[in-house]
């Protein structure tokens, strides 16, 4: 019988990185202000978009693109726009950079049926059990 390899443990999310995506989080609202939804999403959003972009090292947006959606167009046309709408974002630091200088980001934007957005990173946790 042959010992099967541990799976690989899921790195810990760096705190680095968590601050560098709330200040970008920071940076689209502010430039969005009226596409931002206040306070909790509701339970059934409209859409979801999960949207990658690459950020240089002065926080020039190299790239960005749809990566996952459920083909809301006008939901994916709205986080792309609030994306170029916020550049040039924040400044990554220097440590997160790739040998490039770049970084490469994921960001999902949750829509409401209004058409107003939450951002995945700064959005209060759904509970997850019912008492």
């Amino acid at each position: 019988m042959q010992a099967r390899a541990a799976a690989p443990a899921t790195p810990a999310p760096s705190p680095a990185l968590n601050d560098y995506k709330a200040r970008i989080a920071e940076r689209i609202f502010e430039r969005n202000p009226s596409l931002v939804l206040r306070g909790t999403p509701q339970a059934m959003l409209r859409s979801f978009v999960l949207v990658s972009f690459t950020v240089d090292r002065s926080g020039r947006v190299l790239h960005s693109s749809v990566y996952r959606t459920n083909g809301d167009d006008e939901a994916e046309a709205t986080a792309l726009a609030s994306l170029r709408r916020s550049a040039p974002l924040p400044a990554p630091p220097a440590r997160l950079l790739n040998g490039s200088g770049q970084i490469e980001l994921f960001e999902g934007w949750m829509f409401n049926d209004n058409g107003q957005f939450q951002l995945q990173t700064s959005h209060s946790p759904q509970a997850t059990t019912i008492d």
